[in-house]
C-alpha cells in the first residue's frame, strides 16, 4: 500500500509518535466537540498548544492526529492551516507542521527594540501628520474592531502603527521598525490565541491616536511606551509560565520513570 504521509513529512520516529499520541489522547478527553470536525480539532489543538501541553518543536503528524481524534486527514489539514495563521504552527522542511517555539528572551528583545525605535519615530512624525493620516489610522482601528482573523489582526496592527510613524523623515528607521513589527506578528497572534481577542488593546490605540491628532507628541509617546511595555510584559509572563509548567511536567515524568529502591 502506498505511503499516505502528508507532503513534506519524513517518516516519524516511533517514540515521538507515541509521545504525541499520549498528549492528544488527553486533549481529546477534555475537549468539548463543536459543530464541525475542523473547529473541534482547531480549538482542541490550540488550547493544548497555548497551555504548553503540546510544547514548541513538536511535529503535528497528520496521520497521528487524525487517528487519535477519529477523523479524516482533510479537517486535520484545515485545522493546522488555521493554527499556522494564528502563529502557533509553522511548516519546516522534512518535518511538516511543527508547533512554533516561542522564546521569552526573543520576545523581550523584540519589544525593547520596538519601544525605543517606535517612540522616537512617533515623536518625529507627529508634527508632520496630515488629516489623511489621522483618518487612515482611524480606519485601521475600525477594521481591527471588526476583524476576527488573527493573521489579519497582526497586519492591521502593523498598518496602524506605521501610519502614525509615516511622517518621520528617517526611512532607515522606518524600515527597522517595520522589520521588528513583522517579527512581532507571530507573538501578537500567539498572545491573542492564548489570552483572547480583547487583549488587542484598542483603547490604547484610540488614546495614542487622540494625542497625535492634538499634536501632543510627548503625551502620545508616553502612551505608546506604556502600550508596548504592557503588551511585552504580558507576553513574556505568559511564555515563562508555559515554560515553567512544561518543566514541572517533564520533571514529574522523569521522577515517575526513576527505579524504585
Amino acid at each position: 500500500m502506498p505511503d499516505q504521509r502528508a507532503e513534506g513529512e519524513d517518516k516519524p520516529d516511533e517514540a515521538d509518535r507515541g509521545k504525541l499520541e499520549n498528549v492528544l489522547l488527553k486533549v481529546v478527553q477534555g475537549a468539548i466537540r463543536p459543530r464541525t470536525a475542523t473547529a473541534y480539532l482547531e480549538e482542541s489543538l490550540r488550547s493544548a498548544i497555548v497551555s504548553g501541553d503540546i510544547p514548541g518543536g513538536t511535529a503535528l503528524r497528520q496521520e497521528a492526529v487524525a487517528e487519535v481524534f477519529g477523523v479524516s486527514r482533510m479537517p486535520v489539514r484545515e485545522a493546522i492551516r488555521q493554527l499556522e495563521a494564528q502563529g502557533l504552527v509553522e511548516f519546516q522542511p522534512h518535518k511538516g507542521a511543527v508547533v512554533a517555539a516561542i522564546s521569552a528572551q526573543d520576545a523581550a528583545d523584540n519589544w525593547a527594540i520596538r519601544k525605543a525605535l517606535e517612540c522616537a519615530a512617533l515623536e518625529y512624525s507627529i508634527p508632520g501628520l496630515r488629516e489623511e493620516d489621522i483618518l487612515r489610522a482611524e480606519e485601521g482601528i475600525a477594521e481591527m474592531d471588526s476583524e476576527t482573523d488573527f493573521s489579519r489582526l497582526g497586519l492591521l496592527n502593523r498598518r496602524f502603527h506605521m501610519t502614525l510613524y509615516s511622517r518621520a523623515e528617517f526611512p532607515g528607521m522606518l524600515q527597522l521598525i517595520e522589520k521588528h513589527l513583522i517579527a512581532s506578528d507571530r507573538y501578537i497572534r500567539f498572545q491573542l490565541a492564548a489570552l483572547g481577542r480583547d487583549k488587542m488593546a484598542q483603547d490604547d490605540h484610540r488614546a495614542i491616536l487622540a494625542a497625535a491628532r492634538e499634536g501632543d507628541a510627548a503625551g502620545a509617546c508616553r502612551l505608546l511606551a506604556s502600550h508596548i511595555e504592557d503588551a511585552g510584559r504580558r507576553l513574556v509572563e505568559r511564555i515563562r509560565h508555559l515554560s515553567s509548567v512544561r518543566g514541572q511536567a517533564d520533571a514529574q515524568m522523569s521522577n515517575s520513570k526513576a527505579p524504585l529502591e
